[in-house]
């Protein structure tokens, strides 16, 4: 999904249309696909803060991507090529108009589809410290990191950064999105140790119905993410919803 800035000419329709689709599943992905995956492995008395954290990730995420992460891992006024991060120049959307253009769509849809991609991240480490983390430390960390790890690394992948220009190639998030959400959630659990009680008292989920209802979700939302990640309606899209669907159903 590298992102070519281009200058500004009609966007083809039907590109359009598609990624207008894949950016409303990416977040129905989180919104409630992820919430609810989450809340239901969760004891009964701490459904309400999974759910909330989902929800107010998905907020404060979108607002800190119109603020400066875009800029952060698009901007390429000024910058060399291989950067660390992008510049300045978009901060709040600065320069990004209804006219503009970026990979063949309006950059304001591509802007879009981005910002799901740094809303469902932050979302992804909560179950590596779920029912251990007050909501006000979650919000934080989340806004924190959103802007110092994920936006940079995004830069150094698919906005013309140094590891872009090395050759690593990443479709749909493969490292952008699963290694640092990963890594986050991993060192975050290691932090904050177990649950309190855990070991010594059984912590079964509340409801495993709320589980696979949000599976579902991001099952079918996973086709927005993966095939919408080219970024237009051609045979890659194709092939990336195809193996996707068979990755799901062979897991």
């Amino acid at each position: 999904m590298l992102a070519v800035a281009q200058p500004s000419f009609a966007s083809d329709t039907g590109h359009t249309a598609w990624m207008l689709t894949a950016t409303a599943l990416v977040l129905f992905m989180t919104i409630p696909g992820l919430s609810l995956f989450y809340a239901g492995l969760v004891r009964a008395k701490n459904v309400l803060s999974v759910l909330m954290q989902c929800f107010a990730i998905s907020g404060l995420m979108s607002l800190r991507w119109f603020v400066a992460g875009y800029s952060i891992a698009f901007g390429t006024d000024g910058v060399e090529p291989g950067a660390y991060m992008g510049d300045m120049g978009n901060l709040f959307l600065a320069n990004v108009s209804m006219d503009s253009v970026r990979n063949g769509i309006p950059e304001t849809l591509f802007v879009m589809f981005q910002m799901t991609f740094a809303v469902i991240t932050p979302a992804l480490i909560v179950g590596g410290f779920a029912e251990r983390m007050k909501f006000s430390a979650m919000l934080l960390f989340s806004a924190a990191w959103m802007l110092l790890v994920y936006a940079p690394v995004c830069h150094w992948v698919w906005g013309g950064g140094w590891l872009g220009n090395m050759g690593l190639q990443d479709f749909a998030g493969g490292t952008v999105v699963h290694v640092t959400a990963g890594v986050a959630a991993l060192v975050a659990a290691v932090m904050m140790g177990p649950r309190r009680g855990f070991g010594q008292t059984a912590m079964p989920p509340h409801n495993l119905t709320m589980t696979v209802t949000g599976a579902g979700m991001l099952w079918v939302g996973w086709f927005g993410f993966n095939a919408g990640s080219a970024l237009a309606a051609d045979n890659s899209a194709a092939m990336a919803m195809l193996v996707t669907h068979l990755s799901a159903a062979c897991g």
